[in-house]
């Protein structure tokens, strides 16, 4: 199945989507500002100050204390120029920490509430960076957007109306135009330059997923001899971003450039104006001063203000991506009107159940059968019979496309998500741990128990007296994805898991499929012990480990084909005595 691409975001969008966090600290973001419009008033009174002083210090027989008193007021203003501009930093940290932190966990959240078909179909490596970049840019974004553009925007504002108002409105007129060929400039420029940056994003994406899958697949690779293979493919994706980064680059270099052209030009205008203000008596040296100053300080904030909007905008990309996962669909939501599950007895119904993954490949069609409380049903057939996708829909990863799941007559697509999968128990076929220690990992199932309840539970499993061989216990790091465990010692982790976690039901998928036949005999019996009273569904490939069920389901093309007990099966001579005949000539 393909995923509708989302439609992209416009930036307005993206901004206002970080405006709640803002207003969580009002009083913060209120402060922030009012100290960023002292800094750019004691920055923009500078000049006016150190014009006084060439005036009064250009008067014959000045007295002393008039520019003494004057520099030493040139001094303060420096100062807090720099001293509100860094208390505002300070001050408005808090706030982009926190947004930063609770997007990021939102995204989080809703990454686990995405439908289990999100997670078979996407890339961790790209989704990661995605989230990396994304959450970089919310900060730059925040501080910025609020303490560059716009205190750049308010110190032209005031040095255009001092100008104007002291001199020729030709000064005023000069650097507005400056000013407005500089902006339509750099948005027009950096607009052509943002599809480099897009692409050179996703080729670091789909570079990243690539080098993140390969390494997890470490020994596959190694078993096949294809480091050469994995690094060409790698490589395809870093050539693509090599060459967006080299247009990347050098069209920044034609956009500097031009910038500087422009700024060139104005500056250049201003001081011939002013340079002939003087010559005719009309200005003093300190308003040429004035200019020349006011003009330097504008040059370094208007030609920051375009490296600023393209990083903003290079920003705004790397956030559009994250944003967008916010946007996938959650396939699977609790009702408008969803309750607890009350549990009674934990009976299990699979009424007429009909599902596909994909509409044009059915997996399961009109299956029915019942797990009456404290009993044990076991489902086999063929590889592809449909028996794993039974799980799964009682845990619903997905939901029924017919017939419905009923557990204590209840349909678990009218209760709530948290409090059916908290009532289900699960030993997976494919054990996958986190990259903790073994403590961690069994406490899993129930993060709240006690140290003597997860000690309870590995032993039930079987798996105590090898964790206290090991030279750091319980302690021992396990691994990405629990590499270092042998596949049995995997299996039992799961299971020691499932048991700490006591639910009223319990899913065994395969459990002991990566234990050999003296582990299988020795765990068999606490699986039995661990499944009494518990109402216990088993999806089986060995059926030696079955033989006690109270019921026995064949699968066969997503049919349920026989049914009955073990020597119930036996005596139709059907295709579950051929399958137990096979397996009892394979262990003889």
């Amino acid at each position: 199945m393909t995923v509708r691409e989302p439609a992209p975001r416009g930036d307005w969008n993206t901004i206002r989507t970080l405006l709640p966090y803002l207003l969580e600290f009002k009083g913060r973001v209120a402060l922030a500002l009012m100290l960023l419009v002292l800094a750019k008033l004691a920055n923009v009174a500078v000049p006016l100050v150190l014009k006084e002083i060439i005036d009064v210090m250009s008067k014959p027989g000045a007295m002393l204390l008039v520019p003494v008193f004057l520099v030493v007021g040139y001094g303060l203003l420096r100062l807090f120029s720099t001293l509100f501009g860094e208390l505002r930093d300070a001050v408005f940290a808090k706030v982009t920490q926190r947004a930063v932190r609770r997007i990021a966990l939102k995204v989080f959240i809703h990454l686990h509430n995405l439908s289990l078909r999100f997670h078979l179909e996407r890339q961790t490596g790209g989704v990661s960076r995605d989230i990396e970049r994304g959450t970089k840019g919310i900060s730059f974004l925040l501080n910025f957007m609020l303490f560059n553009i716009l205190p750049t925007l308010l110190e032209i504002g005031l040095v255009a109306a001092i100008l104007f108002s002291k001199y020729s409105p030709w000064f005023a007129v000069i650097t507005l135009a400056t000013l407005v060929v500089y902006i339509v400039f750099t948005l027009f420029f950096t607009e052509w330059r943002m599809v480099f940056r897009r692409t050179m994003n996703d080729m670091d994406s789909k570079a990243n997923t690539r080098a993140i899958d390969s390494l997890l697949n470490y020994e596959t690779v190694k078993y096949f001899g294809n480091e050469r293979y994995e690094a060409q493919r790698y490589d395809e994706h870093m050539g693509k971003w090599e060459i967006a980064a080299v247009r990347n680059l050098s069209s920044l270099a034609a956009l500097n450039a031009g910038q500087s052209i422009i700024i060139a030009t104005g500056v250049t205008a201003l001081m011939l104006l002013a340079a002939d203000g003087v010559v005719k008596g009309s200005m003093t040296l300190g308003d040429l001063v004035l200019v020349n100053v006011f003009m330097l300080q504008l040059y370094m904030p208007l030609h920051f203000l375009g490296f600023v909007y393209r990083e903003i905008k290079n920003a705004l990309a790397d956030m559009e991506k994250m944003f967008r996962l916010l946007n996938e669909h959650r396939e699977i939501e609790d009702a408008p009107d969803a309750v607890p599950l009350r549990l009674d007895k934990a009976a299990v119904r699979f009424d007429q159940v009909g599902f596909a993954y994909d509409p044009e490949r059915q997996i399961l069609t009109n299956v029915s059968f019942d797990i009456p409380p404290g009993h044990t049903v076991a489902v086999v057939g063929a590889s592809g019979a449909g028996k794993s996708t039974l799980s799964r829909l009682l845990f619903r990863f997905y939901d029924v496309n017919a017939g419905r799941i009923l557990i204590d007559g209840q349909d678990i697509r009218e209760v709530t998500q948290a409090s059916l999968r908290a009532a289900i128990g699960i030993v997976p076929q494919d054990t996958v741990l986190f990259n903790d220690n073994i403590y961690y990992n069994i406490a899993y199932g129930r993060p709240d128990a006690t140290r003597e309840e997860v000690l309870q539970a590995a032993q039930s499993a079987h798996i105590h007296t090898f964790i206290e061989s090991l030279p750091q216990g319980y302690d021992t790091m396990v691994g990405e994805r629990g590499l270092k465990l042998s596949g049995g010692e995997k299996q039992r982790v799961a299971i020691a898991r499932a048991i700490l976690k006591n639910p009223a039901i319990l899913i065994f998928d395969e459990a002991t499929s990566a234990l050999d036949s003296k582990s299988e005999k020795a765990i068999q019996d606490e699986l039995r012990n661990v499944a009494r009273d518990r109402t216990t569904l088993v999806i089986a490939h060995r059926l030696s480990t079955i033989v006690d069920a109270q019921q026995i389901l064949v699968m066969d093309k997503g049919r349920i084909i026989e049914r009955g007990t073990h020597r119930e099966l036996l005596g139709r001579q059907g295709v579950y005595a051929q399958m137990w005949e096979l397996q009892q000539q394979k262990e003889d």
